[in-house]
């Protein structure tokens, strides 16, 4: 599988808010870190890391609160995209510039933006200007956007 396409407030096609983690499993295979904890990293491209809610004793009937995409490096379709914008392994400013002239509203947080569709865009700051732009200055500050979460905006905003 190359890239995934977000769904806004619900995951990725693969993924969903509230699905089972047996389902999960089913469908992705076992995790290959984080079998049966809290947070479950899965062998996708972008790589999928899903986190599931301790809504009940027996781990294989948790459910998906949160699906996650780090960047995979690649770029282009290796990426994370909704509506043709590429989300993942780009400057973050450029991805909310976009998601904004599309009509998707955000608020700011410490990491990124927390789109009220339904998913939130950040950077940990693990990747620098350099890492895209090989023309950039050392001291280029630019966030490279490394990460997509997707969950109702509820969940970000507390």
């Amino acid at each position: 599988m190359r890239g995934m396409e977000i769904i806004p407030g619900r995951g990725v096609d693969l993924v969903e808010i509230g699905d089972h983690r047996a389902h999960v499993e089913e469908r992705l295979g076992p995790p290959y870190h984080g079998p049966g904890g809290e947070r479950a990293v899965y062998d996708t491209t972008p790589m999928l890391v899903i986190t599931y809610a301790a809504d009940s004793t027996d781990s294989t009937d948790s459910t998906v609160e949160l699906v996650e995409m780090k960047y995979s490096g690649e770029g282009g379709d290796a990426e994370a995209r909704l509506d043709g914008i590429q989300l993942t392994h780009r400057f973050l400013d450029d991805v909310v510039a976009d998601l904004h002239a599309r009509g998707y509203t955000s608020t700011p947080s410490d990491i990124g933006h927390d789109f009220h569709a339904g998913f939130s865009v950040w950077s940990m700051h693990s990747l620098w200007a350099l890492d895209l732009d090989p023309a950039a200055d050392e001291d280029d500050e630019r966030a490279v956007a490394e990460g997509v979460s997707v969950a109702p905006y509820a969940y970000f905003c507390g």
